[in-house]
């Protein structure tokens, strides 16, 4: 929230979306934040595919997205126990589908144009960095996407 709010007057004064920890998004909303916008930060617990309904997705057409940042692979005993008894009722296939490489092409198959994403799992204070060098680099500096993904790299 802390980053979101330093960078607010920086990017756009029209930052949208919803704060998890407050409530769970539903599908509509994950569909309207999705078309309507240019940009998108998903930070949050295990997978991103994991928290919407992969049908709804693929069948989406999302190619105002220029920008999807996704810090998502956080586990917590909550929500592996969560993702834990999500995945009972899924295929193996479905659940090979989720995974980080599976997921970019996937939502580059719906549109979006560049996509930053985790490759494996991490900490919450280790996603927390990552967001403050992108926000830093990509708003406040000014650096393209992949001047930015290579500081992160180093």
């Amino acid at each position: 929230k802390e980053i979101l709010e330093k960078y607010h007057d920086l990017f756009t004064l029209q930052w949208e979306g919803v704060i998890g920890n407050i409530r769970v998004p539903s599908q509509a909303e994950w569909e309207q934040l999705l078309t309507n916008c240019s940009a998108f930060l998903f930070y949050g617990m295990e997978r991103l595919m994991s928290q919407t309904l992969l049908n709804r997705l693929v069948a989406m057409n999302i190619p105002k997205c220029h920008l999807m940042i996704i810090l998502d692979l956080v586990r917590s005993k909550q929500s592996y126990q969560r993702i834990t008894n999500s995945d009972i009722h899924k295929s193996c296939l479905h659940i090979a589908i989720e995974r980080p490489k599976e997921t970019a092409m996937l939502l580059s198959l719906t549109g979006v144009r560049c996509i930053i994403a985790n490759q494996w799992y991490t900490t919450l204070q280790e996603n927390a960095e990552r967001l403050e060098i992108l926000f830093e680099n990509l708003l406040s500096v000014g650096r393209t996407t992949g001047q930015t993904v290579r500081i992160l790299q180093k």
